[in-house]
């Protein structure tokens, strides 16, 4: 079927591609029919990766795609594929490998060119129209690019079978399976600590990243190794940046990253991801230090993401812009004038608490932050702070908003309803693990006939299937929303989510996944999805999945299948091992697994606060009530515990302590040594 010579992309369930189907460019959206109009007209593919968030995917759309003597040029000369990163991370991170094979540095947009049967061959990331930066401008590149393929494509077609053959050795190959110990991240672990900026907080230089996986990696080998300093450099980064600019000090959340290297001008588009493991890190944080900065923040970005993110039904969006009224970070920047016209007599409690930051880089408004004093000074006089936050609120909520992509994507929540369940429980916040629990709701209630998850939902339209990361980390939701609630529904439901994997994305020697499941038809390579993004790694969440799932069941061959897979992605991942923290991280729960038991009385329960007031992302908890006689879960060995009183079982693998009779000892039990 030949496909009409107009953009396609108003029916597509991405409000990305949406975004550019007034465009005059023939856009098409990844697909089988796309591919083959290429193979038919033996024409080039130029393919647009990006995201709805992009302040320069924005800028180049408005340039070039919205241009009609640029679209008359791309329509002319090639079959044009416009991609959502988000929907698609499967098509993303092949494209991406390939530009960085090429010796070009990564990012987005990502614009890269094709043979007609989808091998690269040439790409870059942003272009402008004209030139300048020291780029050429855009339409140089396509005629350039299209010169090149008429009077060299043996060539092209050459070199774009051997840079396939190089991205599929090292995204989807097979390697010996490597032994896995303690080791593994302690050695990951000190060479992170190594690019730590002691100074600010994070990796050394700009821009600066939260970069979640990374601090997992040190705050794990604090609790396995006992490193103080590894533990220092996760908490100062955590202050840092909850202090800085790329922090949200009036609404709540924070942006992607910054500009800069001291955490001060961010790009300010909102990632559901990096608050989903920002709940984590800050509850982790404000667990061993008490500094009420973290539980402040936390509560703050939950309100944010409840207010801001909620779409109808409970699932979560995606992500804000950062740009509105075509100025990227108008709608959160303030100057001294409108804090004094909102707040009046008020403005010097606000100046006597945040500071207003004009860097030399940037060229908007002033941005918001706080220094250490005025940090510590906003804690001790809260309800005043508060209280003046909430008429700049209001204030701001008049103001043209950044546009929101609406598209639910089960991976990203499956991040947020995990980090809402745990800090719901450590702060005591049902309300939250309410939340939470309608979110996982929203997902699982959008599954199809046979219980497949969609990847993406945008109000009734779905993208099928989902990809391996998706049932990885909505089962990791599972299992944390059983640890809040003590339903055991939700184990069953982790153990469905696993199923499907093994049905779906399993290798052919059992031994591992792919990222896209066995029936997707218009994947080029298959890949194993075994790379960090600013997430961790679809093979780094199954094998936690089935760790935590094991853990909870007392399932001994779910924990066997664990380890066997933690080897093998172990063996691939020796390879990089810095673009695969997650998997380290992984193997770090598979060698060392806590289960904690719980027997207590629901009614008036003395060990269950204190497990809850001491989260450990290698823990996982079951409670059991006084008296219960059926049901059980078991401990290592197979044992159950006795019922008639109240106490507590902590097991490290298969070896268990006494049992704790007092809620102090539990305390001291679960409190990490320095």
């Amino acid at each position: 079927m030949n496909l009409p010579a107009e953009n396609l992309l108003s029916n597509e369930t991405s409000p990305y591609l949406r975004q550019h189907s007034g465009n005059p460019v023939h856009w098409r959206a990844w697909s089988p029919q796309s591919l083959d109009e290429a193979k038919r007209l033996e024409r080039p593919i130029l393919l647009s990766v990006g995201y709805a968030a992009c302040h320069w995917c924005h800028v180049m759309a408005h340039e070039s795609f919205e241009s009609e003597d640029v679209a008359a040029v791309m329509n002319r000369l090639f079959v044009n594929i416009k991609v959502d990163r988000e929907e698609r991370p499967d098509i993303d991170q092949i494209y991406m490998a390939a530009l960085t094979a090429m010796g070009e540095q990564g990012g987005w947009p990502l614009t890269i060119f094709l043979t007609p049967d989808a091998k690269p061959f040439w790409g870059g990331t942003y272009f402008p129209k004209e030139p300048r930066y020291g780029r050429p401008g855009f339409i140089q590149v396509l005629e350039a690019v299209d010169k090149a393929w008429r009077e060299k494509q043996q060539s092209l077609t050459d070199s774009a079978d051997k840079l396939t053959d190089h991205v599929e050795a090292r995204l989807a190959a097979n390697h010996v399976s490597s032994s896995i110990d303690s080791a593994l991240l302690t050695t990951l672990a000190d060479g992170i600590f190594g690019m730590i900026d002691h100074q600010a907080g994070g990796l050394r230089g700009a821009p600066k990243f939260p970069n979640a996986p990374f601090m997992q990696t040190l705050w794990l080998s604090w609790l396995q190794n006992g490193n103080e300093m590894h533990r220092v450099a996760v908490v100062s980064s955590l202050e840092h940046m909850l202090r800085g600019g790329i922090y949200d000090h009036v609404g709540g959340g924070l942006a992607r990253y910054s500009t800069d290297a001291d955490w001060l001008v961010p790009h300010f588009e909102k990632m559901l991801y990096d608050n989903a493991q920002l709940l984590r890190m800050a509850n982790w944080a404000f667990a061993e230090t008490r500094n009420e900065l973290f539980r402040v923040r936390i509560e703050e970005t939950v309100a944010w993401l409840l207010r801001e993110m909620s779409v109808e039904g409970g699932g979560f969006a995606s992500s804000l812009d950062a740009d509105s009224e075509g100025e990227e970070g108008l709608f959160y920047t303030w100057d001294r004038t409108e804090i004094e016209s909102v707040l009046g007599n008020d403005s010097s409690l606000f100046f006597n608490n945040f500071a207003l930051a004009s860097p030399s880089n940037w060229e908007g408004k002033p941005i918001i932050c706080q220094t250490p004093a005025q940090s510590h000074d906003s804690l001790a006089n809260r309800a005043e702070v508060d209280a003046i936050k909430r008429r700049l609120l209001t204030a701001r909520e008049r103001r043209i908003r950044p546009g929101r992509d609406d598209k639910v994507l089960a991976d990203w929540n499956g991040l947020a309803i995990a980090g809402l369940a745990e800090a719901g429980r450590a702060l005591s916040r049902p309300d939250w693990i309410t939340a939470a629990a309608r979110a996982f709701g929203f997902i699982v209630g959008h599954a199809d006939a046979d219980g497949r998850l969609p990847h993406s939902i945008l109000g009734d339209r779905k993208l099928y299937p989902a990809l391996s990361s998706d049932y990885a980390a909505m089962a990791n939701a599972a299992v944390s929303l059983f640890e809040a609630t003590g339903e055991v529904a939700y184990i069953e439901r982790a153990r469905s989510f696993l199923d499907q994997l093994d049905r779906w994305y399993a290798d052919s020697g059992n031994n591992g996944y792919y990222l896209t499941a066995s029936d997707s038809t218009d994947v080029p390579i298959r890949i194993r999805g075994d790379i960090d993004e600013a997430i961790p790694s679809a093979t780094g969440q199954i094998i936690e999945a089935m760790i935590r799932v094991a853990d909870a069941g007392g399932d001994v061959q779910l924990q066997e299948k664990a380890w066997r897979v933690a080897e093998h992605a172990t063996g691939r991942a020796s390879r990089q091992q810095y673009g695969q923290a997650g998997i380290v991280n992984a193997c770090a729960l598979v060698i060392s697994p806590i289960k904690l038991v719980i027997v207590d009385d629901l009614a008036d329960p003395k060990f269950i606060p204190v497990a809850n007031r001491y989260p450990d992302p290698r823990r996982v908890d079951l409670v059991v009530p006084v008296g219960a006689e059926s049901n059980l879960p078991s401990l290592p060995g197979g044992a159950y515990p006795p019922t008639t009183k109240a106490g507590a079982f902590l097991c490290t693998g298969p070896v268990c302590l006494p049992i704790i009779t007092h809620p102090d000892e539990l305390e001291q039990a679960l409190r990490p040594r320095r």
